[in-house]
C-alpha cells in the first residue's frame, strides 16, 4: 500500500466568500415547545448472571431494591432483598439498623429465608414444579421468588387455587408475575430446612 500525502494551503481568509443563502443574520428559530417539560427515562438491566442461584437471588434483589444494600422503601422493607421487620425476626434478627448496615448479615438472611420457604413449600414444588398454571411454566425458583414476595401461605393458596386466588403487593406486583419472572433459575444449591434462622 502507497500513502501518498498531499498538502494544501489555503489563502487568508478574507479570500473565502460566504454565500448569502448560508449566512446568519437573526437567531435560529426553536424547534420544539417551550415551557414543556420532558420526562427522561433510563432503562437500567440487571447483571446477567445465568440462571444459577447468585443470578437468581441477583435478579430478585435488582427487582426488589437494583441491589442497594441500604435503602428503605416507602412502607419500611429494608436492605437489598427488602425484608420486613417481622420476617428478620421470624430469621432471629432483632435490630433492623444493624442489619441494614450489615451487607454480609443480608445475604445470610436471604439464603436462611429461602432454605425456609423451601421447607415450607417443598410438598408444594414437588407437586406443582413443571406444571403450567394460566400460562405460566411453575419451577421452583419461580415459587420461591414468589414465597419472597407474598409468604408462603400465598403461594399456598395461588397453587392449589389454580392461580385463582393471587396475592398483589402495595406496588401491585404479584405472585403471579414472580413466578414468571423468576422462572427457570437453579436453586437446589440451597437445602430445605424447617425452622431456618440465623
Amino acid at each position: 500500500m502507497i500513502l501518498i500525502l498531499t498538502s494544501f494551503r489555503f489563502g487568508p481568509a478574507s479570500e473565502l466568500e460566504v454565500p448569502a443563502t448560508l449566512k446568519v443574520s437573526k437567531p435560529t428559530p426553536v424547534l420544539f415547545p417551550q415551557n414543556k417539560t420532558y420526562e427522561v427515562k433510563t432503562v437500567v438491566n440487571p447483571p446477567f448472571l445465568g440462571n444459577s442461584y447468585v443470578g437468581f437471588k441477583e435478579a430478585l434483589a435488582f427487582k426488589e431494591s437494583q441491589g442497594d444494600y441500604f435503602v428503605i422503601n416507602t412502607l419500611g422493607y429494608l436492605g437489598k432483598y427488602q425484608f420486613g421487620v417481622g420476617t428478620l425476626q421470624l430469621m432471629g434478627v432483632y435490630n433492623a439498623s444493624n442489619f441494614l448496615n450489615d451487607p454480609e448479615l443480608q445475604e445470610k438472611v436471604f439464603q436462611v429465608n429461602v432454605a425456609r420457604n423451601k421447607w415450607i413449600l417443598r410438598k408444594d414444588i414437588q407437586r406443582y414444579a413443571g406444571r403450567r398454571i394460566g400460562g405460566i411454566h411453575i419451577t421452583e425458583s419461580g415459587i420461591l421468588a414468589a414465597a419472597h414476595l407474598a409468604g408462603a401461605g400465598n403461594v399456598k393458596k395461588y397453587l392449589r387455587s389454580y392461580g385463582q386466588i393471587d396475592f398483589e403487593d402495595a406496588y401491585g406486583t404479584t405472585v403471579r408475575h414472580y413466578m414468571k419472572k423468576f422462572s427457570g433459575y437453579d436453586v437446589s444449591d440451597v437445602l430445605p430446612e424447617r425452622n431456618a434462622r440465623i
